[in-house]
């Protein structure tokens, strides 16, 4: 979809930062006393800088992506950066589709899975991209139609995922090869596997043209209240105290090395809106049915929000364990090369963020 741009806000914000610039003018003359950075990474120093910035930020119409739609539309992402930073926000279907946007430089931030963000790391040698904050844990499930009620029972069926690739499709592919299933990428094998649109998969189930999907929330949830689908596998079930990581933020380098202080007022604003979630859960699914509303023209009805809203835990904790199983699970089913995950993630700014909230910092591989 065509990018959405906001209008600045905060006239008080604009004459704050003033006063501060006039205040610190005022001050020593010793170059020495500006902010006391770290050699490294570029996110080492958050000084703002006052040139108009343009970010791009991306994120999915699915629950698993709620922060970052209650951050938009609840203006928390508007509030936690300058005023002379405007946001565009754009929305994918899946995560290979947004990291080709990354590439081609049309997208600064995403919330996204943790499988393309591997792909973007590794198809770029470690270069393009860096894990900057966590987001989401939990929300996806194989759900299934009347008559499978077992692993045992999948052979000759046909299943969905969002996309080749994704972190949904991988999850699938390897669940099934542990089972004893082979599957190919181009829908051949013991189970047939069709990646599409979560919504198309929706409509294909209800058809009987598909026997189930592997999908996020709250398409798991609406498989199962307007296709009379049952969950075959809760994804909780196959990670250690059920917690692995569904969506994170990723940003690209070079935008990371260039806006350090806009990147950490992107992940200030999603502690925000997860502070919502949290305190307000009724308001947060308000705002994020309306973003789902905004991006698909179709509203969640309430009965799909309350149970999905159940299955998700929104955390800015990565969760980076789990990032290394992922990617195990891709290089065993043929769609990643190994690859050394040193260096992905950036938890500089989220730890500068914890802190200042008086929150436990969190830590990567």
């Amino acid at each position: 979809m065509a990018p959405r741009t906001r209008p600045r806000r905060h006239l008080l914000l604009l004459l704050l930062m003033v006063f501060g610039l006039v205040a610190a003018a005022c001050g020593s003359d010793d170059s020495d006393s500006t902010s006391d950075t770290t050699s490294g990474d570029a996110s080492d120093t958050t000084e703002a800088s006052t040139d108009p910035v343009t970010v791009r930020l991306g994120y999915f119409p699915n629950l698993t992506h709620a922060p970052g739609i209650v951050g938009d539309l609840g203006g928390y992402f508007d509030d936690n950066v300058g005023d002379n930073v405007t946001i565009e926000t754009s929305s994918f279907n899946a995560g290979p589709e947004a990291v080709e946007a990354l590439f081609a430089e049309a997208l600064d931030l995403t919330l996204i899975g943790p499988n393309p963000a591997i792909n973007a790391f590794a198809q770029s040698d470690g270069e393009a991209i860096r894990i900057v904050s966590g987001s989401t844990s939990g929300g996806a499930f194989l759900v299934v139609r009347e008559g499978v009620d077992a692993p045992e029972d999948l052979e000759g069926l046909t299943l969905a995922t969002p996309q080749l690739g994704n972190t949904q499709d991988v999850a699938l592919r390897a669940w099934l090869k542990e089972e004893g299933y082979e599957t190919d990428d181009a829908g051949g094998g013991d189970v047939s596997i069709q990646p599409q649109a979560n919504g198309d998969a929706l409509a294909a189930f209800i058809a009987g043209d598909i026997d189930g999907a592997w999908v996020p929330e709250p398409f798991a949830t609406r498989f199962i209240q307007e296709g009379d689908a049952h969950v075959l596998v809760d994804e909780r079930d196959l990670w250690p105290d059920g917690r692995y990581v569904t969506t994170h933020l990723i940003v690209r380098t070079a935008f990371l090395e260039d806006h350090p202080d806009v990147v950490k007022g992107i992940i200030a604003g999603l502690a925000d809106a997860i502070d919502l979630i949290e305190t307000d859960p009724e308001e947060a699914k308000t705002l994020t049915n309306e973003g789902i509303e905004a991006l698909t023209d179709k509203p969640l009805g309430p009965e799909v929000i309350d149970a999905a809203w159940e299955n998700l835990v929104f955390t800015l904790d990565p969760i980076a364990t789990s990032l290394a199983k992922s990617a195990a699970d891709a290089e065993e089913v043929g769609l990643l090369d190994p690859v050394d995950l040193d260096g992905i993630y950036d938890l500089a700014l989220l730890n500068e963020v914890l802190v200042e909230r008086g929150d436990a910092e969190v830590e990567g591989l």
